[in-house]
């Protein structure tokens, strides 16, 4: 029997986050995840879809000829079958991203994927779901992301990026601005202030389309 993924939709638009950001991208986003974020944006995920084969997710995928392909979520992770599609879109010869919270173990995850792990800060309502060993299959490929909410939010994530060499131990660190939570250029002069060699990370999407499903 085919392996499936409940997927939510298969679009293509521009990546609006990561270091690929402003680059065409195909976004497959599987339904459904185990976490409440209280800034989530995508809870429209959390259920429905359709059920698609890995032949079909594969088929639509190659429609639009892409060079690059994020998979996301929902929590993509909470699909076990998501790894067989990480490792496919791979040999395909596409370069492959995966938007994970980091709350499900990611030791499984093709290295050729760029793992964007996103810790949950104290504000996001989560924190207690952060599975710290992620942070050992680290690799200069990946990306390790915090949504700040608050200065306090702000000073956890440097105390992180501290106690796990996150920035020796992934290619970049992102700290990005909830929305209407945190201005963003207090963030950006906090990061500034402190000399952190980390990435500020605004959200492409929202600033051009109001992030509308589909984009």
């Amino acid at each position: 029997m085919q392996e499936t993924l409940r997927i939510t939709e298969i679009f293509y638009s521009l990546q609006g986050e990561t270091r690929t950001a402003g680059l065409p991208t195909v976004f497959v986003r599987l339904t459904g995840c185990p976490l409440r974020c209280q800034y989530c944006d995508t809870a429209y995920a959390f259920s429905g879809g359709e059920i698609l084969t890995l032949d079909a997710i594969a088929e639509r995928v190659a429609g639009y000829k892409p060079r690059y392909v994020c998979v996301t979520g929902g929590e993509p992770l909470a699909q076990p079958n998501c790894i067989p599609l990480l490792r496919r879109l791979c040999d395909v010869g596409y370069q492959v991203s995966l938007e994970t919270s980091g709350a499900l173990d990611v030791s499984a995850v093709d290295p050729r994927v760029s793992k964007v792990i996103d810790l949950k800060t104290p504000g996001s309502a989560e924190v207690g779901r952060n599975r710290y060993e992620n942070m050992e299959y680290l690799t200069r490929n990946d990306q390790v992301k915090f949504v700040i909410c608050s200065r306090d939010d702000y000073d956890w994530a440097v105390s992180k990026l501290i106690e796990y060499r996150l920035d020796q131990r992934a290619g970049e660190v992102l700290f990005s601005p909830s929305h209407h939570q945190v201005d963003v250029r207090a963030l950006a002069d906090w990061i500034i202030d402190d000399n952190l060699p980390v990435r500020l990370q605004l959200q492409l999407h929202k600033i051009l389309w109001n992030d509308e499903p589909g984009h």
